[in-house]
């Protein structure tokens, strides 16, 4: 009971750590882009949690860096136990979290030094002084430096919409804009930085709807920036954007829509030189299975596995990986040049045909075993090696699999009748 009274009591003040008229700046996901993200200034930025002692215990010390910094240096908290969105969204485990917002937004800095309002106000200003330099030295500040490449982002017109968008098989993420809107300049430089990441998957485009007026109206374009989605087979009903204004979030959005639409990755034999380069050059990654011999693993057990791997593919589509598959001996120089068939048959590989590298399933060939080999290697995690000879094996032209079961070749019967045989020969 005295715990419950205690806690109805300290509750307000745990839930506001820094009083609103004070020097911290309250940060919210409805205020943190415009105020932080967006901005040219430096930002030193708390992630705290009410409940924690650490936090409390930070808090006049916190309140003294920002008033020393006031007009230098930005200061604000978030109590990412209340908004966990953004203690997820900057990789937030433990309480106080703090980062500092300098010349690159996107990829704030952790600060680790001291608690002290000294210690913090010193890292506050080297990351401002760092800032000046850098556009000094003809470098850019903070907005531009988030930049992607201006060429990725697509100009449409109501001339070429159609042709460009409507018509085609692709994904698209339309800006309309004003010239003259604040929030779309504040999004152009995230808007060409995920078109750059982007690149080859959705395409992003940007149409001014103050000079195309005819396909802002059709599309009931009010307020700007409006950004729509266009999804393959459905452009005459676009649906709304309704991510952040970061790269980041329009990437993770975009690669969501990209996942639920597009289909799950075709998995082909290899049976000559180009069907592997198709399915694998180009790839990020680009998954290779060996599967016993048909004589080894009739058709109801070669076509479980291929079901395991289709499965499989469809859970990691997202990722835009080659998936191909060949029978045990029947590619020789490319089982030598990953390493497969050490240990047996079915064996899988994948490998990296831009830097020439592969990781191997070392584990079981199950749905499970796979499953976690390549999640570990979505994660950047396993271990790799150099393919042979630091190019493409040489890959033979054979019979792609009928889908029947295999057949041992007849033997021979051998007529021994019109043969003459000695007597010393005789059996």
């Amino acid at each position: 009971m005295i715990r419950t009274i205690l806690l109805a009591i300290l509750m307000p003040y745990c839930l506001a750590l820094y009083p609103s008229s004070g020097n911290v700046v309250e940060l919210t996901p409805n205020n943190f882009d415009n105020l932080v993200t967006r901005s040219d200034e430096i930002w030193i930025v708390e992630f705290f949690a009410p409940w924690c002692g650490h936090c409390q215990q930070l808090v006049p010390e916190y309140t003294k860096a920002a008033n020393a910094l006031k007009g230098i240096v930005k200061v604000g908290a978030a109590n990412v136990d209340e908004h966990k969105e953004l203690g997820g969204r900057y990789g937030v485990r433990g309480f106080p979290t703090i980062k500092i917002f300098g010349a690159d937004k996107n990829k704030p800095e952790d600060y680790n030094g001291g608690r002290t309002a000294k210690d913090i106000a010193e890292a506050a200003l080297k990351a401002a002084r760092s800032k000046v330099k850098t556009v000094l030295d003809g470098g850019s500040s903070s907005r531009s430096s988030d930049s992607g490449d201006d060429k990725d982002v697509i100009e449409l017109t109501d001339s070429n919409f159609d042709k460009l968008v409507v018509q085609s098989d692709d994904m698209w993420l339309v800006e309309f804009f004003a010239p003259w809107c604040g929030h779309c300049k504040n999004l152009a430089p995230h808007w060409a930085k995920a078109a750059t990441e982007l690149k080859g998957k959705v395409k992003l485009g940007a149409l001014d709807a103050t000079v195309h007026q005819s396909k802002a109206a059709k599309y009931g374009v009010q307020g700007y920036p409006t950004i729509k989605f266009f999804a393959p087979g459905a452009k005459d009903y676009p649906v709304d954007f309704d991510g952040g204004r970061t790269a980041s979030d329009i990437v993770s959005w975009a690669l969501d829509k990209l996942a639920e639409n597009i289909p799950a990755p075709e998995l082909n034999q290899i049976v000559d030189d180009g069907s592997f380069k198709e399915a694998c050059e180009d790839k990020p990654l680009c998954v290779v299975a060996v599967l016993p011999h048909i004589l080894d693993c009739q058709s109801e057990c070669r076509n479980n596995y291929i079901k395991t791997l289709a499965e499989l593919g469809e859970k990691f589509k997202k990722k835009m990986w080659g998936w191909v598959w060949s029978e045990a001996g029947s590619q020789p120089d490319l089982e030598s040049a990953l390493d497969i068939g050490g240990f047996g048959y079915p064996a899988m590989a994948v490998i990296n045909a831009k830097k020439m590298k592969y990781s191997i399933l070392r584990g079981s060939f199950s749905k499970d075993g796979i499953y976690e080999f390549l999640r570990d290697l979505s994660y950047g995690k396993g271990n790799t090696a150099p393919v042979k000879g630091q190019e493409l094996p040489k890959i033979n032209t054979i019979q792609p699999w009928d889908g029947k079961d295999g057949v041992l070749p007849e033997e021979e019967d051998i007529d021994l009748s019109d043969v003459d045989l000695d007597e010393k020969d005789e059996l």
